[in-house]
């Protein structure tokens, strides 16, 4: 299979071989054999760059600094040194600076590494000046200190991202182009006259042909998933809308290909700091499965709802008892939602009302303004404290604090054809509130907006988001509203 890695693709048809922008790719028939073309199990995932290169140099240049500025007989010297590295280094990971770009530059990164380095020895001097006062370090020791610190990083940067780039240029990594077929072709095509990018398309998914010359045109899960393995694709580059092909990227990115969302239309001139520029287009890293949210995410889901769930535990207890007197047994409503990935799960919430059947339970939109509902189950949605249960489903972890509302699976089927963007959701674990919720968009509103405001939380996330979100939710309880 290795053998094959760098010149082979799925079968196109009639077997020939193209030439196309000045490179050939030979296709490989399947194999005719019973079963599946493919092993069942995942191929190997592709390693992306390791970051500890760049911190490597980072640190050797926070010692060579310090060893240059001070002498044996300074107090402290191994501590201060220990401090400066550690202060850059978490600076640079927060600027995301031990994550490769695709074409390696140390001068596009020279003013952030420069500038983290300049605060680095600011916390520096101040530490020193705090701890012993007759050593603190005078202003000109500081600039000393802060110039040689950026010459010698950014030589030490300078010289892993040349060895990279020339890595890039011998052995581009093989990538699929994902989108309408004339457009993904365009963009191929430019790839491959801009071997330096280190990215060469090997082949286009789109849903049909459509009559295009150049790459063989993949059209179906089986024949991409076939070049996947047979070419060993590190990279996928996504034209136009991603939304219908979610599913099969989220796939590629599990299985460790990297996502960049191509532009073939906006000028390099209108980039913003997330993009990086690649064979001339603007090009953003695209991140379906929020890796990110395995550990910040979860922690405050974990200790949140367990706080939570103690402190309203008489509350719980309460509104049980109110319920049971008032409307008989079954306390507690259980229904099947769809959550991350679109796998089902059992949502827990107080009964407030009670469904004719089955199909009545898993198909009708809203009972908020049933008039058959005591006066109890009313308060009860009006004030959403039939939701605190769901709080069992946060600490399972069949849902998060924050994140978009799991429906049922008869509207999640109905809304996915409908609305472009609906099925994106689910690449995030289900939350009690989100932002569509905070925004105003709950009971009969509109659910394009909602798919809209839960993309946008998805795209952008971050731990003070989802913090922000849980205050403005706390802040609304206070209000009646619909569920």
């Amino acid at each position: 299979m290795t053998a094959e890695r760098t010149e082979s693709t799925v079968h196109a048809p009639g077997g020939q071989q193209r030439e196309f922008g000045g490179s050939s790719v030979s296709v490989v028939p399947a194999r005719e054999t019973a079963g599946p073309a493919l092993p069942a199990g995942r191929r190997p995932v592709a390693r992306p760059p390791s970051g500890l290169p760049l911190l490597t140099a980072d640190g050797g240049a926070a010692l060579l600094a310090v060893l240059v500025l001070t002498d044996d007989m300074t107090p402290g010297r191994p501590l201060m040194i220990a401090v400066l590295a550690l202060a850059v280094a978490v600076l640079n990971a927060r600027a995301r600076l031990y994550r490769p770009p695709a074409v390696p530059a140390v001068l596009d990164e020279l003013p952030a590494v420069c500038g983290r380095i300049v605060l680095g020895w600011c916390v520096l001097g101040a530490g020193v000046a705090a701890h012993s006062p007759d050593h603190a370090l005078a202003a000109h020791e500081l600039a000393l200190g802060c110039a040689l610190h950026s010459a010698a990083a950014c030589i030490g940067r300078g010289t892993v991202h040349w060895h990279r780039r020339r890595a890039l240029v011998r052995r581009p990594g093989a990538a699929l182009v994902v989108g309408p077929a004339a457009t993904a072709q365009r963009v191929a095509a430019a790839f491959l006259r801009h071997p330096g990018c280190g990215i060469r398309p090997v082949g286009v998914v789109a849903d049909q042909a459509a009559g295009t010359e150049g790459l063989p045109v993949l059209t179906t899960p089986e024949e991409v998933r076939r070049a996947a393995v047979q070419n060993g694709v590190q990279a996928v580059l996504v034209v136009g809308s991603r939304t219908e092909r979610a599913p099969l990227l989220r796939t590629l990115e599990d299985d460790g290909c990297a996502l960049w969302e191509v532009d073939p239309e906006t000028p390099s001139y209108d980039r913003d700091g997330s993009t990086e520029l690649l064979a001339g287009f603007a090009c953003r890293r695209l991140e379906l499965t929020i890796t990110h949210e395995a550990v910040g995410k979860r922690l405050l889901d974990v200790v949140v709802s367990g706080a939570l769930l103690l402190l309203v535990s008489p509350l719980l207890l309460v509104c049980a008892v109110a319920l049971r007197l008032g409307d008989g047994p079954g306390v507690v409503f259980r229904q099947e939602r769809i959550g991350r990935d679109g796998l089902p799960f059992t949502l827990l919430k107080f009964r407030t009302h009670r469904p004719a059947d089955a199909h009545e339970a898993a198909t009708r939109w809203s009972v908020a303004n049933d008039g058959e509902m005591g006066w109890f189950c009313r308060f009860l949605r009006r004030s959403s404290l039939d939701e605190l249960l769901q709080l069992w489903n946060v600490l399972r972890g069949d849902m998060s604090l924050v994140g978009p509302r799991p429906e049922r699976p008869y509207f999640v089927a109905k809304f996915g054809q409908t609305y472009p963007g609906y099925a994106a959701r689910h690449r995030m674990r289900a939350g009690i509130t989100g932002l569509a919720q905070v925004t105003g968009l709950r009971g009969d509103t509109s659910i394009e907006d909602r798919a809209r405001f839960d993309n946008a939380y998805i795209d952008n996330w971050s731990l003070w988001q989802d913090l922000c979100i849980l205050v403005r939710t706390a802040a609304a309880l206070v209000r009646p509203t619909g569920s």
